[in-house]
């Protein structure tokens, strides 16, 4: 069993940047790891995807503002926030996905403020 643990959430202003981890508690072979948010009262949204050895995929929400990148030798991804705004404001949950395991984080809280 796997893991995840996201940090890096909070309050910030409009305009402004977060950079979100995600750490697994063991190494093991990720095929997509992948940023989710949801919003209250809104469904869960695919944020951004990164295939193992593929190219990062992003919401056209959040195109140019947001990059997924990851360090594999600690076994964490990061989601780097820039150009924030009031409706990104949602909890945000990494997702890591292999044969026979599809893991989630707890959720942390971003908030921008306007």
């Amino acid at each position: 069993q796997v893991q995840l643990v996201e940090s890096g959430g909070g309050l910030v202003q409009a305009g402004g940047s977060l950079r979100l981890s995600c750490a697994a508690s063991k190494t093991f072979v990720v095929d997509v790891m992948a940023w989710y948010r949801q919003a209250p009262g809104k469904q869960r949204e695919l944020v951004a995807s990164m295939p193992r050895g593929g190219s990062a995929l992003y919401a056209d929400s959040v195109k140019g503002r947001f990059t997924i990148d990851r360090d594999n030798t600690k076994s964490t991804w990061y989601l780097q926030m820039n150009s924030l705004k009031p409706e990104d404001t949602a909890v945000y949950y990494c997702n890591a996905r292999t044969f026979g395991l599809d893991a989630w984080g707890q959720g942390t809280q971003v908030t921008v403020s306007s």
